[in-house]
């Protein structure tokens, strides 16, 4: 415990940014049980130090393990912790633990202590043995939003716009914004490497590391948690380069399980895989017990950086689309339009292209918009690419 101590005294010791992700705003403080989920390198380990602070506790009161680094089970680093007083226990990397949701039930049963955890977006807590979802409030962490990345990289403070909002007022919207600074030059910086927080770490180094987290998440997390072999995962990181490359309205499932050398089934149990561990995002499909109900209707990667690292052939309407999805999904709900790209909430339909793009395919439909990239200002219902990246 005296090791133990000594390592959380270093960790709350560490600079906490000013700057709070959105979910920050969305945690339940009083719950006894508090899981963060998120792809690695999202800023899950920031976030719950910060976390921690709004229980205004002394050090004393507060202990941060991380799984991979105990020799002691929780449940019994938790009682000892909470018979010398602590109140506050935070474990990192839950899913590096033995038998982590047993552990987690035994100390919400009978410690008294509160816990937040973090672990991968991966975890397969539905299907766990021990149900965790009575006692436990999940929070699920993104990549950064663009606003998220203007904030933390230049200090530039923009409230969230609502995607009614945008829709109404994105005109009065962007051009207020264009007044403070050029939004297409700083969301050139934000495509090539402002979805991890890390890039504070240095912008030269940004797509190794980016690479370096795929890969443990590949290696380490799916190949543990979904009991892959190491060359099946090879198969997998495969995939992952023909998804890249790959444009979604040609997505054929039957070519690209031929490609990736996979049975249908097969093909479809990893990309379950992948969506889980937030490396892809799929449209359609309907995942049910791990099995997929019918095929996708689009692939993209999860964020528009991942592009960088996975392949050098990837085409700009894959870009833009994903990026619109990935910031339009943390708050809605977003299905495939066989009339434009998108059909958001069951209520907006959304084409997205670049600057030129017109109205051609959704022509007299109703709540319809054009999403265009490359463009400062919009008119009507055509709408800026950049905006919906202050969604959020």
């Amino acid at each position: 415990m005296e090791r133990l101590i000594k390592l959380s005294n270093l960790y709350f010791s560490l600079p906490t940014p000013n700057f709070k992700r959105y979910l920050f705003s969305q945690i339940d403080f009083q719950s006894k049980l508090i899981g963060i989920l998120g792809q690695r390198g999202v800023g899950k380990t920031t976030l719950i130090r910060q976390i921690a602070q709004q229980y205004d506790l002394s050090s004393s009161k507060m202990l941060y393990i991380t799984a991979d680094n105990i020799k002691k089970s929780l449940s019994d680093i938790a009682i000892e912790f909470s018979a010398f007083g602590g109140e506050l226990l935070i474990i990192d990397e839950i899913h590096k633990a033995p038998n982590f949701a047993l552990e987690l039930k035994t100390i919400y049963d009978f410690v008294e202590i509160k816990v937040i955890f973090s672990g991968s977006s991966a975890l397969e807590l539905e299907n766990s043995k021990v149900d965790l979802s009575r006692r436990a409030l999940f929070y699920e962490l993104g990549s950064l939003s663009f606003r998220e990345f203007l904030a933390i990289k230049f200090d530039i403070a923009l409230e969230v716009f609502t995607l009614e909002n945008i829709l109404e007022n994105h005109q009065d919207i962007a051009l207020s914004i264009t007044k403070q600074f050029k939004p297409l030059e700083y969301f050139s910086y934000y495509k090539t490497y402002g979805a991890y927080p890390f890039f504070t770490e240095g912008e030269l180094g940004y797509n190794l590391r980016l690479n370096e987290i795929m890969n443990i998440i590949l290696d380490s997390e799916v190949a543990t948690i979904y009991n892959v072999d190491s060359d099946k995962i090879n198969t997998i990181r495969k995939l992952l380069h023909l998804l890249c490359s790959s444009v979604p309205m040609e997505l054929n499932i039957q070519n690209l399980a031929k490609s990736a050398g996979l049975s249908r089934n097969t093909l479809y149990s990893y990309l379950y895989y992948l969506k889980k561990a937030n490396l892809i995002e799929i449209i359609g499909g309907n995942f049910k017990n791990k099995k997929l109900l019918n095929k996708p209707d689009k692939i993209y990667l999860d964020n528009i950086n991942l592009y960088n690292i996975l392949c050098s052939d990837h085409s700009s309407g894959s870009l833009r689309e994903s990026f619109f999805v990935s910031q339009i999904k943390v708050n809605h709900d977003v299905k495939y339009s066989n009339i434009g790209d998108f059909k958001i909430d069951d209520r907006y339909i959304f084409e997205v292209g670049g600057k030129n793009k017109s109205f051609k395919q959704i022509k007299n439909i109703e709540n319809s918009f054009v999403v265009a990239d490359d463009m400062e200002v919009g008119f009507g219902n055509k709408i800026p690419l950049w905006l919906f990246g202050l969604s959020y």
